[in-house]
């Protein structure tokens, strides 16, 4: 270790240094200060307006996706790709956020992203393939960075108000998929059938929300970074492994829902309004949990038990969907609700609490979400390529059965009171010449 460089805390130490846009800067205050009432409010309702539009691309296509493989020729296979797009770009554009942040500020990089993920929605209202695709890629990107940066915008500027912007970003998110979900098959009937303008619709809040960041985002502005820091060891840590595989299971159980829970109603039977205004009542019942879960878990010696008894429920009821009758299906909704809402809040919970401080916390969240993301796209997969395969969702049972089994495993270990063994180190940057 050179003199420029001191460890913040003792751990192992490694050769992997991981960045986050968040934490390995140096504060860097507005302007303007102290910010008034009015605009700190603004700031904060802009925030979680930005989060609702980081939604809508997964449940909007879900929603319409007999109605896109018929306009588009589609068939299951390709419709399975279409659900894991986004999914595979969440994980591939994650660690772009970071260094578009520290390059240009993290206001002007997600100024960028409402206008890209705008472009990419409107381009998926064309009647072409390549359209279809490379805006669900674009908007996949773009939710990608702004995953990364908001929560730390959030943790920035509120940090007095930390738990109740958590908790209104959080229920943002949720609150997005349900819309989208519920809302989407309406607006196709709308538009005189048009299922490719259904999902151009979409763009109209994100355009709404980037008219609204616009001045916000000019008018902000933050010193050059004087120091910078680094995590090492993170990589070669079976508890960080743990944590980000819990991660990367759990995620595929959320957006094999959120990406064909839909079609499995409506091939049940249900009609599509139905089966959208189930799954937006299993999304909003997911914000409760994400909001009541964590205080649950921490509260706990460790999590192991809770991750256990959410993965039960959640995979009870996605069987329940599959299988039970029509009758239960609200009751159904209800409880995989809770039990996959339980699931992201716990994995959120379970990296900070596994990380001996907050640079470490940063970097395990960038970790398990750019690779566990990637992970999390097998699911929705393998779900179109078993409709593909046998004509039916009903093998998708022993899917979800194994992810459930795999998340379980991997979340008994991370679930352990326990440190990853990891260090930061802060190393100053060269002046400027």
């Amino acid at each position: 270790m050179t003199a420029h460089q001191k460890p913040l805390n003792p751990a192992q130490h490694g050769d992997d240094p991981l960045i986050d846009a968040e934490v390995d800067s140096v504060p860097q205050p507005r302007v303007i200060a102290p910010p008034s009432a009015i605009s700190r409010f603004l700031l904060g309702a802009s925030l979680v307006l930005i989060a609702f539009n980081l939604r809508p691309v997964f449940s909007s296509a879900s929603a319409l996706l007999p109605e896109i493989g018929r306009t588009f020729g589609l068939s299951s296979t390709g419709l399975s790709l279409l659900t894991t797009l986004p999914v595979v770009c969440l994980g591939l554009f994650s660690p772009l956020a970071p260094r578009l942040a520290q390059k240009i500020g993290a206001e002007r990089t997600l100024l960028g992203v409402l206008a890209l993920l705008a472009l990419g929605t409107v381009l998926r209202s064309f009647n072409s393939i390549p359209a279809l695709f490379f805006g669900t890629a674009l908007a996949g990107a773009c939710i990608a960075v702004g995953n990364v940066l908001l929560p730390g915008l959030v943790k920035r500027d509120f940090a007095d108000k930390t738990a109740l912007m958590t908790g209104f970003y959080t229920m943002a998110l949720c609150a997005g998929a349900a819309a989208a979900a519920g809302f989407t098959l309406p607006i196709e009937h709308f538009l005189d059938g048009s299922a490719s303008a259904a999902l151009g619709a979409w763009a109209l809040p994100v355009l709404l929300v980037f008219l609204l960041w616009l001045p916000q985002a000019l008018w902000l502005s933050r010193r050059p970074k004087q120091s910078g820091f680094r995590v090492q060891g993170l990589l070669r840590d079976p508890l960080a492994w743990q944590v980000t595989l819990f991660m990367g299971f759990q995620s595929a159980l959320a957006y094999s829902v959120f990406g064909w829970l839909v079609p499995i109603l409506r091939e049940r039977g249900l009609d599509g309004i139905t089966a959208g205004a189930v799954v937006s009542v299993s999304v909003m019942i997911q914000a409760a949990a994400c909001l009541v879960i964590p205080h649950i878990a921490v509260r706990c010696r460790d999590q192991r038990i809770v991750v256990v008894a959410l993965l039960a429920a959640a995979v009870i009821a996605l069987l329940g969907l599959l299988f039970a009758p029509l009758s239960i299906v609200w009751f159904c909704a209800a409880l995989q609700g809770i039990g996959q809402g339980g699931l992201i809040a716990v994995a959120m919970t379970i990296i900070v609490l596994r990380s001996p401080d907050a640079h470490v916390a940063a970097h395990l969240s960038g970790m398990a979400q750019c690779v566990g993301y990637l992970l999390a796209a097998i699911g929705p997969l393998i779900v179109g390529l078993i409709h593909s395969w046998t004509g039916s969702f009903g093998a998708s049972a022993i899917l979800f059965i194994s992810l459930g089994l795999c998340a379980g495993i991997a979340g008994w270990g991370a679930g352990r009171t326990a440190h990853v063994k990891a260090r930061t180190i802060e190393v100053p940057l060269r002046a400027n010449t």
